[in-house]
């Protein structure tokens, strides 16, 4: 089994504001907290049976590990179930099927009763506290969000792996140009370093996250994400602060997206497998400088 050169996440009990900007904030380094929210209501409710109580008539969107394709749309679900029989689903057998960036304000209002907005110190975007839910062994691709936000993941239920690469180790990780993916037909859990050789040379990081604790991932942190257990987590996050990560977020969301969609349009299939085919050269030439 190939393995990528990554080191534990740091963990601490619990932290103070102002531990938590001096030793992880300003350097831009990851932290899993262990215990900052057993005082909520979610601690002890939160599961996958209190979700299908309060959620289960909802129709959610669905997404699996399907590779881009030219008419997809941005975020674009790959199926619909109610929410009822996808947890049956979790529950009762693996499967690839995973709820992505689903808005509890929007969706189902009771469980803003259940958690706090935490003060680290960020001002955190309130409108936009999103669950994320997988079966066992389903996994994101590696990627980073559009807006480069630092990002607080609550994890509930089950357990969760996370590998984490900051924007330094672009070069290494065959970034597919105007998008947040990597190749997508790399498995970050046992990476073939025959075929993939410059990931030898990412460092990154590693965690496990158990339910109740939360990871604060750093601006623009590469992440991949995979269930050891059915599950769920939901992320509240604080806009960029860094001035170069903020000019970036804000390309990505109006140019970026933009380009990709009308090239999209124009090329169909030929602009996704020319984008692919320069994360390879790309990365090529960045090893071999």
């Amino acid at each position: 089994m190939s393995t990528l050169n990554l080191q534990d996440i740091p963990r601490v009990k619990n932290i103070s504001k102002e531990d938590f900007i001096k030793h992880y904030f300003k350097p831009q380094k990851p932290v899993v907290i262990e215990r900052f929210i057993e005082d909520w209501p979610a601690f002890d409710k939160w599961n996958l049976d209190y979700m299908k109580s309060v959620a289960g008539h909802k129709t959610i969107p669905l997404y699996d590990n399907r590779h881009v394709h030219h008419k997809d749309g941005f975020n674009q679900p790959h199926a619909e179930m109610n929410m009822s029989d996808y947890i049956d689903l979790l529950k009762s057998e693996p499967t690839k099927y995973r709820i992505f960036l689903w808005n509890i304000l929007k969706e189902v209002p009771v469980l803003q009763q259940d958690f706090q907005y935490p003060d680290f110190g960020l001002k955190l975007m309130k409108g936009l506290p999103m669950l994320f839910f997988g079966g066992k062994d389903s996994y994101t691709f590696m990627h980073y969000d559009i807006d480069l936000a630092n990002i607080f993941h609550f994890h509930f239920e089950g357990k969760k792996q996370c590998i984490l690469f900051d924007q330094q180790q672009n070069k290494y990780l065959y970034k597919v140009p105007h998008s947040l993916i990597t190749r997508e037909d790399i498995d970050f859990s046992n990476p073939d370093f025959h075929k993939w050789p410059a990931l030898k040379n990412a460092k990154g990081w590693i965690c496990e996250l158990n339910h109740g604790e939360v990871l604060y991932m750093p601006e623009g942190y590469w992440h991949y994400m995979r269930y050891i257990a059915p599950g769920f987590s939901m992320s509240l996050r604080a806009i960029a602060r860094h001035p170069k990560n903020l000019s970036k977020a804000i390309y990505n969301l109006f140019v970026m997206r933009n380009i990709d969609n009308l090239m999209r349009k124009l090329k169909g299939q030929r602009w996704i497998e020319w984008k692919n085919e320069r994360a390879l050269i790309n990365t090529s030439k960045g090893i071999s400088r």
